[in-house]
C-alpha cells in the first residue's frame, strides 16, 4: 500500500471515530466532545462522512487517495477560515470553537501537504548522479 493510500485510510478512520464519538453520551455532553470541541448532530455527521469517503479514495489508487486530500485539505482550510471569524457557527449550521479550528487547521495543513506535498508518484529518490 502506497503511503498517501496508508495514510487516507488512517484519516478516514480517525474521522469516522470522531464522529460517532459525537454521538457518545459521556463523552459528549452538552454540545462538548471530551469537554473541549464544540459539536453537534450535523458536524459529526460531517466528520462520519468525510472519514468514509477518505476510507473509500484508500481503496482506489494512489492518485485518488492524493486527490481527496487536496480537496479536502481545501475544504477543512476553508471551514478553519470561516471559524476564525464565526462566532459558534460555520456557515450558520456546524457548531464550533477555538478548539476545533485549531483542529481543523492541523487536518488541513497535514491534508494538503499530502495531496500536494511530499514525494510525488513514480519519483526516484536518492538516485545516483551522473557526471558526464
Amino acid at each position: 500500500m502506497m503511503e498517501e493510500k496508508k495514510w487516507t485510510k488512517i484519516f478516514g478512520w480517525v474521522l469516522v471515530i470522531i464522529g460517532v464519538l459525537g454521538f457518545v453520551p459521556g463523552i459528549t455532553s452538552n454540545g462538548m466532545l471530551l469537554g473541549i470541541f464544540a459539536v453537534n448532530g450535523l458536524h459529526s455527521i460531517v466528520h462520519i462522512t468525510t472519514g468514509a469517503l477518505f476510507i473509500w479514495a484508500a481503496g482506489k489508487d494512489e492518485n485518488t487517495a492524493k486527490m481527496y486530500f487536496k480537496v479536502f485539505g481545501i475544504i477543512y482550510a476553508a471551514i478553519a477560515i470561516l471559524g476564525l471569524f464565526g462566532s459558534g457557527y460555520v456557515l450558520g449550521v456546524l457548531y464550533n470553537n477555538i478548539a476545533d479550528t485549531i483542529l481543523h487547521i492541523v487536518i488541513a495543513v497535514c491534508a494538503l501537504y499530502m495531496g500536494f506535498g511530499g514525494k510525488k508518484a513514480g519519483t526516484i529518490t536518492n538516485a545516483p548522479s551522473q557526471t558526464v
